[in-house]
């Protein structure tokens, strides 16, 4: 499973590498891991105060994502987004992303329609770590949405949570 992990996240970086919101990717490492360029920052912070444009910036790095039948899928963690000590966000772990090629049946119907809510999700989720940090540069509609978590949403948490808890017991 390590192995198939790190080769879906290695294919992911390598998909995006010419985006400047992800990091440069460097290669595997051994089996299971892999190596991206250091960005001088830290991961975002519930209450932080980013620049102006920082999420504007977000919001075109995830259609590019979307643009390349892709979804990022774990904004739902603010530490996976990096605050650049130059201002910029820049999107880190890709291991739950979606990346399904066509190949694989990514462009059948239930594949499309999968994509489809998770880069949904992945709007939401933008909206959301925006309320957290910049509220006062949404529109009222904006901030209305990030209050409303979609059912797919509800249902992936109800799903997982156990499963999650146990794990880290375990």
């Amino acid at each position: 499973i390590g192995r198939w992990h790190a080769g879906h996240e290695s294919g992911c970086y390598e998909a995006l590498d010419d985006l400047a919101a992800v990091p440069k990717f460097l290669g595997r490492v051994g089996k299971h891991g892999l190596a991206h360029a250091y960005i001088e920052g830290h991961p975002l912070r519930k209450g932080e105060r980013v620049p102006d444009d920082f999420f504007d910036k977000l919001r075109e790095a995830i259609a590019a994502i979307h643009q390349r039948g892709m979804a990022y899928v774990d904004l739902e963690k603010c530490e996976n987004v990096i605050v650049g000590d130059d201002g910029q966000p820049y999107l880190i772990d890709f291991q739950i992303s979606w990346r399904l090629s066509k190949w694989l049946g990514g462009e059948l119907f239930p594949m499309r329609l999968l994509r489809k809510r998770l880069q949904q999700s992945d709007w939401y989720h933008i909206r959301k770590l925006q309320r957290r940090t910049r509220p006062d540069l949404m529109s009222e509609d904006d901030l209305k949405a990030s209050y409303h978590k979609p059912f797919y949403v509800r249902a992936h948490g109800y799903l997982t949570r156990p499963i999650t808890k146990l794990r880290r017991r375990i």
